[in-house]
């Protein structure tokens, strides 16, 4: 009877702890404002469908669709989470209308009226006419539910031509190119659209939909519209164009005030998309159902993933916010690729290699692993296909590349940290060896850019093959030399591990040549030795102080900057700097106010160049100024609110450095490095899936991250530890353990060998 009874007490107790509803921890408007770009809209984890409203502010671009201001143009399935550039997508889209709608297909806005609420799986806005709009989405499919005015007729537009627009011009705006739809005997819609264009400049491509109504329409008629002719019905049934001049649509007119609109995307046919609805959200199934399996989703696949005793509403907002966020794109299109038949995983919407290497890849990884090798087989897949893996893709297209060929890094480092599975090395490294080798065509021309392809590959090949270093021929030279010598140890890493001597011989060599841009008498703030632009003569003087943009040497980030990133060689690149004092000098330097005059500190926290500074102290045996610098960084610069994210979220990269920075590890790419910092909370455990756990805890802290977060000691899988790093192996491969000791000052605990510096 005992026995039972324990058992029976077990039994009622799991789903208890089990059942525990993280997403209430999520702040879906985090970061929505203040060019954050978060989207705040519904989807489920890596989902095709990322439904929500599109804002319209003539002039101001609404990148995830949402805006804090504006007019509702409508409420649409597809979006990208936090990204800059331009817009992309807001296709298959409804906007609910009331009352006589005379000219359906004249770009209809409607006002907003209060504020907007969501929740994980659940938006609801409401207009201005009065109609309160509902969201909640499967991983193809969206639901909307429509509350209209009592005693009003209510209209649901469906307009195909419907994108986000761009109004920074650059060429990066999106253009509709023709479409159809059709209006069954049924009541359903199925129809598709062609559209272009966007940030990654893509051209033509397609998506199919398919729509369901719960209520009885008192009328359904297509339309077609041009701007200077206005909307021209079409009355019941069908309306295409060929044209982009030309848009067509579908206006459904319904007495009954609650309305509820199910309704499929396929990137293949409407056939796909009719079936995915019926799969996903079949005739019958509740609004709140769909919210419920939403959340549930989240709650196991991702939030349960990272559990924690720490009850600081805000620090709790923080964590299961950024995990969150980071797993809304790449987006798991398996099944769903138009451009070859293939039986891998087929992953898009990647935004950008560029901003996700340096440790939002890395953590994917320890969260995702299964998800994470089929992202890898997806990147080996496209090479295959298209020719070259991407370093961004969206819309089934390659593009832009800012820098380098940065999937190298990413299977760089999935190899080392021993992904295997169902990967196929032989080929990953083949489509290494393209990127390393092979200048991609110069087609299409970036208007920004037109000396190299932006599109994919590495631009600027010619030069570094030619010269080991990149001449101002090409846009962006010195950002792109630094990090093609980071491809190229990626490169060598691989082929090491694959036995390929001679080439892991080269491409360690390779990845030396970003010391042929650095002019050792180029100074600033009273520091020499810096990358500068340079041709076959000689260095250019710059102020090291100056960033750039698209077609400078530097791209998002100065000499400042790039001089810090060839961290697989920080004993070479430290040497150069006149060693350990000065480059503690020159650290500091960079977070000293007024160092960059009136515009404040060197150290810019809105862009990626800069992630790893923070914690390259580790490099010259100050592990707690590491501490110290990006703590500082991650309690000022970020926030609970909307307006807490310090630049673009960029799919999830700025999330994912505070991830980092909560645990007490910060990943170093290509190598099985992870420098060690301090965590915010006193008891933290990640799953690592196979039943394999990480568990970090912290005593003599304030349990909160905020003070006494230098280390006293550390305790690594129950032995005294004295290095200021670790390896994969060590904690993640297995499952471990920290058990730090914290104080309120720094301590000698490290006694230890620096962190490794394999290409010095």
């Amino acid at each position: 009877m005992v026995l039972l009874g324990t058992v029976l007490v077990l039994t009622l107790l799991r789903p208890v702890a089990l059942s525990a509803d993280l997403t209430s921890h999520v702040n879906v408007f985090l970061g929505t404002e203040n060019g954050g770009n978060n989207f705040p809209g519904v989807a489920r984890p890596f989902g095709m469908v990322k439904m929500g409203p599109d804002l319209f502010v003539s002039g101001t671009d609404a990148y995830s669709g949402y805006l804090p201001n504006g007019k509702f143009s409508g409420f649409s399935l597809m979006h990208e989470q936090g990204t800059g550039g331009a817009p992309k997508y807001g296709t298959v889209s409804q906007l609910p209308l009331v009352g006589n709608v005379s000219d359906p297909l004249s770009s209809k806005t409607v006002g907003r009226s209060g504020t907007d609420q969501a929740s994980v799986g659940h938006y609801k806005a409401q207009t201005s006419e009065g109609t309160t709009v509902e969201l909640t989405a499967s991983a193809h499919a969206g639901m909307y539910k429509y509350t209209f005015p009592e005693e009003s007729v209510g209209n649901v537009l469906v307009d195909v031509s419907h994108v986000l627009p761009s109004f920074r011009g650059q060429g990066l705006g999106q253009g509709y190119k023709g479409g159809n739809i059709t209006i069954f005997p049924d009541g359903h819609y199925e129809g598709h659209g062609v559209y272009d264009n966007g940030w990654n400049r893509s051209p033509d491509w397609s998506i199919y939909f398919c729509g369901y109504f719960d209520a009885e329409p008192v009328s359904n008629k297509t339309y077609v519209g041009t701007d200077a002719d206005g909307s021209v019905e079409q009355g019941s049934g069908f309306a295409s164009s060929s044209s982009g001049k030309t848009r067509v649509g579908g206006l459904f007119s319904f007495e009954k005030s609650t309305v509820t609109s199910r309704v499929g995307i396929s990137w293949l046919s409407t056939e796909k998309a009719c079936n995915h609805v019926q799969s996903e959200i079949p005739h019958g199934t509740s609004f709140d159902s769909v919210v419920s399996d939403t959340q549930d989703e989240w709650n196991s696949k991702v939030l349960s993933k990272v559990t924690t005793t720490n009850t600081n509403d805000k620090s709790l907002t923080l964590l299961y916010t950024s995990l969150y966020f980071m797993h809304l794109i790449p987006t798991n299109q398996t099944g769903e690729n138009p451009g070859w038949t293939s039986s891998e995983p087929y992953y898009q919407d990647v935004f950008t290699y560029w901003d996700l290497f340096r440790c939002s890849t890395a953590l994917m990884q320890v969260l995702q692993p299964t998800a994470y090798e089929e992202q890898i087989r997806s990147l080996i897949d496209i090479w295959r296909f298209d020719g070259y893996m991407p370093d961004a893709r969206s819309s089934n297209y390659n593009g832009r590349t800012q820098g380098g060929s940065n999937a190298d890094n990413i299977l760089a480092d999935a190899y080392v940290k021993g992904v295997r599975g169902a990967v196929n090395w032989e080929d990953g490294y083949k489509a290494m060896v393209k990127d390393a080798e092979v200048t991609p065509p110069n087609d299409p021309v970036d208007s920004m850019a037109p000396d190299s392809s932006t599109k994919e590959g590495r631009g600027a090949l010619p030069d570094w093959l030619e010269h080991g270093f990149i001449t101002p021929k090409f846009t962006r030279a010195v950002t792109r030399a630094v990090e093609y010598s980071c491809n190229d140890f990626g490169l060598y890493q691989v082929a090491s591990g694959l036995g390929k001597g001679e080439d892991a011989d080269k491409y360690l060599n390779r990845s030396r040549n970003w010391r042929n841009h650095w002019n050792p008498t180029q100074d600033s703030l009273g520091f020499e030795g810096f990358v500068v632009p340079r041709d076959t003569t000689g260095f250019f003087e710059i102020d090291p102080l100056q960033g750039g943009y698209w077609g400078d040497a530097f791209y998002e980030g100065g000499s400042w900057a790039y001089s810090w990133a060839s961290v697989h060689d920080m004993k070479e690149m430290i040497s150069m700097m006149g060693g350990a004092k000065t480059v503690l000098k020159r650290l500091d330097t960079m977070f000293t106010d007024g160092a960059k005059g009136s515009s404040g500190i060197i150290f810019d926290p809105t862009n990626e160049p800069m992630f790893n500074i923070p914690y390259l102290y580790h490099y010259i045996d100050r592990q707690d100024l590491s501490v110290a610098r990006s703590r500082d960084i991650a309690k000022t610069y970020y926030d609970d609110g909307v307006k807490g994210l310090p630049g673009n979220s960029d799919a999830g990269a700025m999330q994912t450095w505070l991830l980092w920075n909560m645990i007490g590890l910060y990943p170093i790419t290509g190598q099985t490095t992870f420098l060690i910092h301090s965590p915010w909370f006193e008891s933290l455990t990640i799953d690592l899936g196979g039943g394999k756990k990480l568990e970090v805890t912290a005593t003599g802290g304030d349990g909160n991250g905020d003070k006494k977060i230098y280390v006293q000691s550390l305790r690594v899988n129950g032995k005294d530890w004295k290095k200021n790093w670790l390896t994969w192996n060590d904690i993640f491969a297995k499952g471990g353990t920290l058990e730090f000791e914290l104080g309120e000052s720094a301590s000698d605990w490290f006694t230890g060998d620096l962190p490794p510096s394999p290409a010095s």
